[in-house]
């Protein structure tokens, strides 16, 4: 009996609202020693104590996966459905932080789109700190804007999923939903006047000070028109040259124009004779290399019919006889072995090795090895 919805409850999203949190975590819940004792028999009204005792957030922690009791009092919360009223005093409430974020938690599950959008984005200028417990029962730190916009942008936070919900640009297209305002929008106005009020007081002062520089003294006004008066002078002056030097050549106009014309026939003669020049000397050269490659050939054709008479008498001549080249030659060969001869008898003769007694002979040969003189019998 304790863990069903109040009867008077009116369903959420088409189901009953304890089923928006999973089976598992929500058995996790009736199991829990502080759902069994601190929450049993609450009301609307007397919630609101309990919640002002929380110290931080979270889902489940631990091994078991205990229930944190801000899940106890969001199930609780969910089973007894209090009314909008109170919802949006519990996230109003700017002396219990815990309190509002219990109240933007429930108003998240079970809220539409732009009371959601409406009531949770004003809690981003709240940046308190909260503490917030971990899956493995450490605490950490963490602020009001943080969990609003993971409330917001996520979609599970303290392990429940969170409904889908529009985005903010649709909901303006739509036109339900006014556009957004900043908290420090008002600032910005304010630093945008200051800034041209800035510019405009900044430009006035540009103009004042060149006004200065510039001068409008009784001083600088006479010099100014002395340097105009001078001016036109000047140009009064040169109006006048240049009328007389125009006068002077118009006088003069027609001896210059005789004057340039010969000059101009005079190059055009010299021009015309220096490219006779170049085509003549161009056309000789022409001429004296073609002479020459005709001499070229001529001689190469000549050389080519001797050289080809030549090798027929040489296979004609070569086979039958004998050059007298060769032939002396051969003479040569011939002679050359009679003297090797004469001078190996004359060292025989003269090394004793010829000695009709063999043992002369011999002992001849040793010493000739040794380098002595032979022995004279």
């Amino acid at each position: 009996m304790a863990n069903r919805t109040d009867p008077s409850a009116k369903s959420i999203r088409g189901t009953n609202p304890q089923n928006l949190v999973e089976k598992i975590v929500r058995s996790k819940i009736y199991q829990n020693t502080y759902w069994k004792e601190q929450c049993f028999g609450l009301t609307a009204e007397t919630l609101v104590d309990k919640a002002m005792e929380l110290d931080h957030i979270g889902g489940t922690f631990g091994g078991n996966r205990k229930p944190t009791p801000f899940m106890c009092l969001m199930m609780k919360m969910l089973q007894i459905q209090p009314e909008k009223e109170i919802v949006i005093e519990f996230i109003k409430n700017d002396d219990y932080k815990y309190v509002r974020i219990l109240g933007a938690f429930y108003l998240r599950l079970t809220g539409t789109d732009t009371d959601v959008c409406q009531y949770l984005e004003p809690l981003y200028n709240d940046y308190r700190k909260l503490r917030r417990k971990l899956a493995d029962g450490n605490y950490a730190l963490t602020h009001v804007d943080e969990v609003i916009d993971e409330l917001l942008t996520k979609d599970y936070s303290c392990d429940i999923a969170m409904p889908r919900i529009k985005k903010r640009w649709t909901l303006e297209a739509t036109g339900s939903l006014e556009l957004r305002k900043s908290a420090l929008e008002e600032d910005f106005e304010e630093e945008e006047e200051k800034e041209e009020n800035d510019q405009l007081d900044g430009m006035d002062d540009e103009i004042h000070d060149r006004d200065y520089y510039r001068g409008r003294s009784p001083v600088r006004e006479r010099d100014r028109d002395r340097r105009r008066d001078s001016h036109r002078y000047r140009d009064h002056d040169y109006d006048r040259d240049y009328d007389r030097d125009r006068d002077y050549d118009r006088e003069c106009g027609h001896g210059r124009e005789r004057d340039r014309n010969r000059d101009r026939d005079r190059d055009r003669d010299r021009y015309r004779l220096r490219d006779e020049k170049d085509l003549g000397h161009d056309r000789g050269r022409d001429r004296r290399e073609r002479d020459r490659g005709r001499r070229r050939s001529y001689s190469r054709s000549r050389s080519r019919s001797r050289d080809r008479e030549d090798g027929d008498n040489r296979k004609r001549h070569g086979r039958s006889s004998m050059s007298p080249r060769r032939r002396d030659g051969h003479d040569e060969h011939g002679t050359r072995e009679e003297s090797k001869k004469k001078k190996e008898k004359k060292e025989k003769k003269t090394d004793g090795t010829d000695h009709p007694d063999p043992e002369i002979a011999e002992a001849n040969r040793l010493r000739a090895s040794l380098g002595l003189k032979p022995l004279k019998m």
